[in-house]
Formats: C-alpha cells, sequence, structure tokens
C-alpha cells in the first residue's frame, strides 16, 4: 500500500520514537488515536507487537469494546490480550483511580511478555489539554511541560510518538483504511476536567491559542525542565550522597543554592527514598523545613527528615513501612532487594523495634536508629533470619535497586 502524508507521518513517528527489534507493546482502548496507534504498528516493518487493552469494568460497553479490539487485532495479525480490573471501591478520584490501575496492569502484563516498551496513542491535543488542566491548578515548569515523549515508570518505558500530530491526523489515517473506532461516551462528560479543557480550546481558538501553539508551549516548558535537571543533578553530586537507602544533604550547600534547585534536590530525595511516583506539594515542604529551623526532626511524604550537625539525613519514616512484606525473591518498598539463602515461606519485612533488638551489633552500623528500624530484614515466621544493615547478615545482602540521580529526570 502506497502511504498517504498522514501515514508517512505516523510511521516517521514510530521509527523515531519506537527504535530497534525489541517487542512493543501496545495500550489500545478501541478509541481513535488508539486505534491509529495499533493500525500503524501493525502496518509497520518493524519489531513485533502485542496489544493489551484494559476492561475497567465501569461500563457495560466496555466488554465489547474490548472484543471489537480483539478482533480488529486478530484480523491485523498482532497477538492481543484483555485485563480486567476489579480494583473500584466508590471513593476517591474514579478517573485516578482507573488511570493508576490501568497502567499497573499494562506493566505486569508487559513484564510476563518479556516487554520494555509500551506505546500509548496521546496526541498533540491530548498535549495542549493536559497543559490548560496543568494552567488551571496553578502548575509549575514540570505541570506545564506537560507530556513527555517518554518516561520510565513501573519497570516499563512509556512512550508517545504521536504527540506531534492531531487528534483530526489519527482519525484522517483511520478514515483512508476505513476502519472504525469507538467513541468513549465519558469524552462528552463535561464532570471531567479533560472535556472541559477540550470544550475551552474551542472557545480559545479565534485567539489564536490553538493545541498546536499550546503543545509547542509544552515542548519549550520541557526543555526549560531539563535543563534545570542538569543543575539538580549537578547539585546533587556536589551535595548529597547516599547512604544504604537513605539520603544525607550538605544543609550550608542546600542554604546556598537557588529556590528551585534546592526544592528539586530534596523532592528527588523525598521521592526516591519513599519510593512515591510524585514529590509532595511545594507547600508541604516548605512548612516542613521551616520547622527543621528549630525542631531535630519530622516527618513528611513517608520519610524522616532528620538535622544531624551539618547535614540532613532523608530515611524512610518507619510507621511508613511497618505493615509492608514481601516474598524473600520479590521487591521489598519498592526499591530493596535481599539477596541470601532464602527458603520457601521466608518474608522480607521492616526490621521494626522488637527486630533491631535481636541485633546486638546495631550501632557498629554507624546508621541511626530509625534507618534501622525501616530497614529491610528477612523473617521465618516470627523468628528474624537476617538483617544486613544492623550488622545480622547471616549470608544475606541487602541492596537498593535504584539511585538517587536516576531519580532526578524529566518524566
Amino acid at each position: 500500500m502506497q502511504l498517504g502524508p498522514v501515514a508517512q507521518a505516523l510511521e516517521a513517528a514510530l521509527v523515531a520514537s519506537c527504535p530497534g527489534d525489541a517487542p512493543l507493546g501496545l495500550a489500545v482502548s478501541g478509541g481513535g488515536d488508539s486505534m491509529a496507534l495499533l493500525c500503524a504498528a501493525a502496518e509497520r516493518s518493524g519489531p513485533p507487537v502485542l496489544a493489551v487493552t484494559v476492561d475497567h469494568g465501569l461500563r457495560p460497553e466496555a466488554r465489547d469494546e474490548a472484543r471489537f479490539v480483539a478482533d480488529t487485532c486478530a484480523r491485523l495479525g498482532v497477538a492481543h490480550t484483555t485485563l480486567c480490573w476489579q480494583g473500584w471501591d466508590g471513593s476517591g478520584n474514579l478517573q485516578d483511580a482507573a488511570r493508576r490501575a490501568r497502567y499497573r496492569l499494562i506493566a505486569d502484563w508487559a513484564a510476563g511478555q518479556g516487554i520494555a516498551h509500551v506505546a500509548l496513542g496521546h496526541n498533540r491535543d491530548d498535549q495542549a489539554e493536559t497543559l490548560l488542566m496543568r494552567l488551571a491548578r496553578g502548575a509549575g515548569v514540570d505541570g506545564l511541560s506537560a507530556m513527555a515523549p517518554a518516561r520510565q515508570s513501573l519497570g516499563v518505558t512509556w512512550l508517545r510518538p504521536f504527540l506531534g500530530l492531531g487528534r483530526a491526523d489519527l482519525r484522517a489515517f483511520l478514515d483512508e483504511r476505513g476502519q472504525r473506532w469507538i467513541e468513549d461516551p465519558s469524552n462528552e462528560d463535561t464532570r471531567f476536567g479533560r472535556v472541559q479543557a477540550r470544550r475551552a480550546l474551542d472557545v480559545l481558538a479565534p485567539l489564536g491559542i490553538t493545541a498546536e501553539g499550546l503543545a509547542a508551549a509544552a515542548a519549550r516548558m520541557a526543555s526549560a525542565r531539563a535543563a534545570l535537571d542538569v543543575a539538580t543533578r549537578e547539585a546533587a553530586t556536589r551535595l548529597a550522597c547516599e547512604d544504604r537507602g537513605d539520603v544525607v544533604i550538605d544543609r550550608a550547600g542546600l542554604a546556598a543554592l537557588s529556590d528551585e534547585i534546592a526544592r528539586r534536590l530534596l523532592f528527588a530525595a523525598l521521592a526516591w527514598v519513599a519510593t512515591a511516583e510524585y514529590p509532595p506539594r511545594a507547600e508541604a515542604l516548605a512548612d516542613t523545613m521551616a520547622a527543621l529551623i528549630t525542631a531535630p526532626r519530622a516527618t513528611l511524604h513517608g520519610c524522616l527528615i532528620a538535622r544531624h550537625g551539618d547535614r540532613l539525613r532523608l530515611s524512610r519514616e518507619p510507621a511508613a513501612v511497618a505493615g509492608k512484606t514481601a516474598p524473600a525473591g520479590a521487591a521489598w518498598d519498592g526499591r530493596w532487594r535481599m539477596d541470601g539463602p532464602a527458603v520457601p515461606g521466608d518474608e522480607i519485612r521492616a526490621l521494626g523495634e522488637a527486630g533491631l533488638g535481636l541485633c546486638p551489633e546495631w550501632r557498629a552500623s554507624g546508621l541511626p536508629r530509625a534507618s534501622l528500624i525501616a530497614s529491610p530484614s528477612v523473617w521465618r515466621g516470627g523468628a528474624l533470619i537476617a538483617a544486613p544493615l544492623a550488622g545480622f547478615g547471616n549470608g544475606w545482602q541487602a541492596r537498593v535497586t535504584t539511585s538517587l540521580r536516576a531519580r532526578i529526570v524529566s518524566h
């Protein structure tokens, strides 16, 4: 098939965003954006593609929509999987809960398939709408840089190859192929912020504020954000060090930084220690740092921040991990791995006060008591098997699988 201009643009976007021969995952809902992604990827003579659809179980039509995607994939020769979510309890923000669940389910699916990259159908119009929504919330540089072409989360690199293309372009591509798509009725529900932003774009267009212009503004903000990340990494190299899962920061050096870089360094350290997807609110961080002028320690975002002479130590808050458990071969608290002579049933838990009492050599570690209480340890039923950070290795080692420096990246 000879490719038209839109098809060529889609293929070029896929080649640029998804190079190489490794299998590529596609998140396909059945809407116009993701169906264009599916068809373009299936036509491309590149890496094998596998598609996945998440049925959130929130609308009676969802099952038929997943079946529609599966039938289309079968016709295109693309392997397809439907994942079901049943985690909605009726409380909180439904759209946010569904989004988080969708990413978790897809990430688990990708890991099981040996897929490191998953492509999403977000386009230029989505970028503009996201910028408007974040502008309404008073976002700064990070928020206004909107969506990145690639970001890492949950062990997956999420790709957005079509951010330079408009929604109308993707639908024109589908029309050329006679491929239908499904319109989600929630796209017309004005209770949702994204729908409100979409309507606002129609109103703003006569003023020259278009999706193209807003997407270009987001790209410029992303460039500014990348420059700030470079400055933050440089500050982290000079002033911060990782100490067995904690972050230790030079207080005088931190105070000498510009407010923006100091805030970014602290945000990154807190998010890394807490294995959090997002940092705390700027106001909460400012209040905490003000309290630390006189108080010896404070808690924020699941972390304990303590003054130790001329340094700040950020460690995991013991209460935040008191109930966390994981099998001995799995990650604990999102970033710890325990290597040692495991037997079936061994479990990783926070050491806790009781466990620390079973480690008479813990003071020789040089770590504060609070850090050790929140550190990973191996238990066999009610018996402590190992607590490497507290001086009780017993053939085991504890290692952190991520780094602070890696956390200071645009996403």
